[in-house]
């Protein structure tokens, strides 16, 4: 294992953690975070956060895992056969942020490393990660914002990487059965190792390190915004769009469960509070008609 340091990146995702709930509490300003210690039986174990009705963020989660086990999840080998049959070890940083103002966007990051082994062979290491970005009511200068500093965290190592991140992030958060993105996208990247690991590692950490540049801005800036039930029921509605799918096409959740994860931990990503409407659809000319027209389909922001 030739320049591969287990030990950095778990120092790094851990000194992460540490530094998005500093920064999130902060900018709450009123509840804080509680930290929640867990052991997996099959190996491992993670870190648990999460802040509930605080002044700004109705939930936020940020947990940290270090999970290891005799074979790879199914969620992991049926894009990657040639994992199969091998241990693993996967660590990595997750969390998502659901405001209670709908005019400041949830949120979503994650940045992850796994590393397979087999007796006799090599072992196959990536990272893999990103960050994207769900508005209930559009701007363009905040999206504007969001993908200028996604570019410029990926324009350090190449300018190829911002383009090919961006679209596979808009394929990837794409619910097929609504037609639509999920949000207005970010950065999607995975299977990461032609670099070779000092420089894949520093890539991860330039993403990670950029996030909290990339959301506190918006966030203060839609914070303190007028706002009414009618868009609070828009919210509950949208949210029902993330449930959708972290539940039926998310890769992590997927490898979260099969892998025996800890549930609680895996199913933090769900909003507190979500609704579903029968054949809702916008008035034509709204603000929330907008969101459909303008925001959930692929777009260069830049």
């Amino acid at each position: 294992m030739k320049n591969v340091s287990i030990s950095a990146v778990k120092d790094y995702l851990q000194g992460l953690q540490n530094s998005i709930c500093q920064s999130l509490e902060k900018l709450d300003g009123g509840a804080q975070f509680k930290h929640d210690e867990w052991e997996r039986a099959e190996g491992g174990g993670g870190q648990s956060r999460v802040l509930t009705q605080g002044n700004i963020f109705e939930q936020a989660g940020v947990n940290f895992s270090h999970v290891m086990g005799a074979n790879m999840p199914g969620s992991a080998t049926a894009h990657r056969p040639e994992l199969a049959g091998r241990s693993f070890e996967a660590m990595g940083v997750s969390l998502v942020i659901h405001p209670l103002n709908p005019q400041v966007p949830t949120t979503h990051m994650n940045v992850r490393f796994f590393i397979a082994s087999k007796e006799g062979a090599d072992p196959i290491w990536w990272f893999g990660g990103g960050y994207d970005l769900t508005p209930y009511y559009g701007y363009d200068e905040d999206c504007l914002h969001w993908h200028s500093t996604a570019k410029n965290a990926c324009d350090t190592f190449s300018p190829e990487f911002y383009p090919k991140y961006k679209k596979w992030c808009d394929e990837y958060f794409y619910l097929k059965h609504r037609d639509e993105t999920r949000g207005v996208g970010g950065l999607f990247f995975d299977d990461l190792n032609e670099l070779g690991f000092d420089q894949s590692f520093a890539f991860t950490q330039s993403i990670a390190d950029s996030f909290i540049s990339a959301y506190v801005p918006i966030v203060k800036k839609r914070k303190d915004s007028a706002t009414d039930d009618a868009q609070r029921q828009f919210q509950l509605y949208r949210r029902g769009r993330y449930v959708e799918f972290n539940l039926v096409y998310d890769r992590g959740t997927l490898f979260g469960l099969q892998s025996g994860g800890r549930t609680e931990s895996i199913l933090m990503s769900m909003p507190p509070l979500v609704r579903w409407e029968y054949g809702f659809e916008p008035q034509e000319g709204t603000p929330e008609a907008e969101l459909y027209t303008d925001y959930l389909k692929p777009r260069d922001w830049l």
